[in-house]
């Protein structure tokens, strides 16, 4: 990525984090935003959130981003519209990364449960 690229991923991410924490609340799971991929052009944005709470939560928070996704411009546009000649299209992807990460913890403390009861014998 180029440093303009990665200078308005930031901003996105920044903005875009605001606007689902502050315009757009929900009760239910915890949406953050947890990446933004610009293409070279600006003219696509990839949003990647993570969603913690049950996976039928997950997958309606998921809906609900993908139906509001023209609003969520709209408000993004007229936060940033000084800043961009044209907004880019979003495009709301789920990040898997946090639940990988807890089920590695998991695993790990299943190995250092087993080693210490190893040890101890």
């Amino acid at each position: 990525m180029s440093r303009r690229t990665d200078k308005v991923a930031s901003l996105l991410q920044q903005e875009l984090g605001s606007i689902l924490e502050k315009e757009l609340p929900r009760s239910g799971p915890i949406v953050t935003v947890v990446d933004v991929k610009v293409t070279a052009d600006l003219g696509i944005a990839r949003i990647y959130v993570s969603v913690i709470g049950t996976p039928a939560e997950q997958a309606a928070s998921m809906e609900h981003l993908h139906e509001q996704t023209k609003s969520i411009r709209m408000i993004l546009s007229s936060r940033i519209r000084h800043q961009f000649r044209r907004i880019p299209e979003l495009e709301f992807f789920e990040d898997h990364l946090y639940e990988q990460a807890r089920r590695i913890e998991q695993l790990l403390g299943g190995i250092r449960k087993g080693k210490g009861a190893a040890d101890n014998e």
